[in-house]
């Protein structure tokens, strides 16, 4: 099985490995689009003005340039481990075993605007770039990633998918029409027993999701799988048609 995070805006900065190399990340097929996109970004980085402009940065936010200008050069550490925020703070990678990390590592793959699906334990700068960002010289995001996303997808034969991503990351690559898969959303139950949608704390539950998963570490192939994982474990995942439901409260 595989799972498909989202990234988050926010990161750990710095790191202690060595900078990128492109060679070494997951899903190798997504080179030349992670060069290309990269490329474009310390591109404009060359412009502060513009930089803020595109990225839509605040004054208090323009020490992303240089950032973003030094990917190349910057120290990197494991995906899981750099991004930040409600789901993965809901996570926290970090203080999780060795093998719980090594579960991670073979299942889990987290979307990003600049290098696609990336291993949970791929080593990655800190940078800044959003999925609805169009950067000069670069075609559409969705246009540059969809189709090279989906086929390397593909390429990995998972016998299942679960999707944890938003709806802007699964636009930049769809899971293959033919991997079992299953769309996740986030609901609470209210007091009369009825169901509606989460926002924010949506996040806080995914991350919690498959840090038990982690945990647990289960060798799973299938939607029946996973759904009995649920069951045994006192995780409330309901099947639809063409989403499943994970319920809190």
């Amino acid at each position: 099985m595989l799972i498909l995070l989202p990234p988050s805006e926010t990161k750990r900065p710095d790191g202690s490995g060595a900078p990128l190399d492109l060679a070494k990340l997951r899903l190798p097929s997504l080179e030349p689009q992670r060069r290309a996109a990269l490329d474009a970004l310390v591109a404009l980085s060359a412009d502060e003005s513009e930089t803020a402009r595109v990225l839509k940065l605040s004054p208090r936010q323009l020490g992303e340039v240089a950032t973003n200008a030094a990917l190349w050069a910057s120290p990197t550490m494991p995906a899981m481990d750099r991004y930040t925020g409600v789901l993965f703070d809901a996570l926290d990678a970090e203080s999780l075993s060795e093998s719980a990390r090594s579960w991670l590592a073979e299942h889990v793959l987290i979307h990003s605007a600049p290098f696609g699906l990336v291993g949970a334990a791929d080593a990655i700068p800190s940078y800044r770039l959003g999925a609805g960002v169009r950067l000069p010289g670069l075609t559409p995001m969705k246009k540059h990633w969809n189709e090279a996303v989906t086929t390397a997808l593909a390429a990995e034969q998972a016998p299942f998918v679960l999707d944890l991503r938003s709806e802007a990351y699964v636009a930049l690559g769809s899971v293959p029409a033919g991997t079992p898969s299953a769309f996740v959303r986030v609901v609470t139950r209210g007091e009369g027993g009825e169901v509606r949608a989460l926002n924010h704390f949506n996040k806080h539950a995914k991350g919690a999701l498959v840090r038990v998963l982690a945990e647990s570490e289960p060798v799973l192939s299938s939607a029946a799988d996973l759904l009995d994982w649920a069951a045994q474990h006192g995780v409330e995942l309901t099947a639809g048609e063409h989403e499943w439901q994970l319920v809190t409260g």
